[in-house]
């Protein structure tokens, strides 16, 4: 099973430990600076970024995850001393089918979703399409999105995932904690502070909805589907003056007083979308055996 993949490496603590904070220290250090900068110097930096040209600064923020990307992987094959293969699926080679199914499924519900809200709904949406900007988006985001996606289902769903099932010899609790962990790494996020610790809920929920993909289906290309897919719908459909990174989105929210909507929408779109995705997903892999793939416990099986 997938959970048990790092039964296949070397796993002492110390790995895990080096692993784990050279991977995820650039944003240990930004939750430092959240913590101890002054608000009013964070504030000016903030308002410094936004003077720049978009695009600029979504290629300051994503180009992170390439050199991070790289850098996990590294580590697993050579320090913990196992193929990137058992930290992707179970399967004897990564099912590509799933990815495009998962990615497509997605783009479909959200689009779905945003042009209900477009038409029917009271949230204040304009047209913000321009030709050159926009084309320029779209470069960047097919390029660099899928870097930050794999680094985050890598490190969520498969490193961390494996490793703590592999020390606690369960999988609830890798489920629960990576999970909130995902959230967690969002809090500092600008729309958590416009709109709200309310909107925590979506990002951790969004993080068992991943969790749950991953354990079910015995490898993490479901999440990487429809995590890309959801990024870039994101970055390339719609956008607002409070998102984590704002783009040159075809749509953009015209008024900051429309947060309560857009977290509502938000929030029903999680409770109503993810359970048809996860219908979809039982129908389609066949998915069965829920309480021992959720809760049950992990053997210890000596690999290689």
């Amino acid at each position: 099973m997938y959970i048990d993949q790092a039964n296949k490496g070397k796993n002492e603590l110390w790995r895990f430990l080096i692993t784990s904070l050279q991977v995820t220290g650039l944003f240990i250090a930004n939750f430092i600076m959240y913590f101890f900068v002054p608000k009013e110097q964070m504030s000016e930096a903030y308002k410094s970024m936004a003077k720049l040209p978009k695009a600029q600064v979504l290629i300051t923020n994503l180009l992170p995850f390439v050199f991070l990307l790289g850098l996990l992987f590294y580590l697993v094959r050579f320090l913990h001393k196992r193929s990137i293969l058992s930290l992707t699926t179970s399967r004897k080679k990564i099912d590509f089918h799933r990815i495009a199914f998962s990615f497509g499924l997605i783009i479909v519900l959200n689009l779905g979703c945003f042009f209900a809200s477009y038409f029917f709904a009271e949230s204040a949406i304009v047209w913000n399409f321009k030709p050159v900007p926009f084309a320029v988006l779209f470069l960047i985001s097919v390029v660099l999105f899928p870097f930050q996606i794999a680094l985050e289902e890598y490190l969520f769903r498969g490193y961390f995932m494996q490793q703590i099932g592999f020390y606690l010899k369960n999988r609830w609790f890798p489920l629960v904690f990576t999970s909130v962990l995902f959230g967690l790494f969002h809090s500092l996020n600008p729309e958590v502070e416009k709109m709200g610790y309310g909107v925590m809920i979506f990002y951790i929920g969004t993080g068992f909805l991943l969790g749950i993909m991953t354990l079910m289906d015995e490898g993490i290309e479901l999440a990487l589907g429809f995590h890309l897919g959801n990024n870039l719908m994101a970055a390339l459909l719609i956008t607002s003056d409070f998102s984590a990174i704002q783009t040159d989105a075809l749509f953009k929210y015209s008024s900051e007083n429309d947060t309560v909507n857009i977290l509502s929408e938000m929030i029903v779109s999680m409770l109503i979308v993810y359970p048809i995705i996860l219908f979809i997903f039982v129908k389609k892999y066949k998915w069965s055996n829920w309480k021992q793939k959720l809760t049950g416990k992990i053997s210890n099986i000596n690999g290689k």
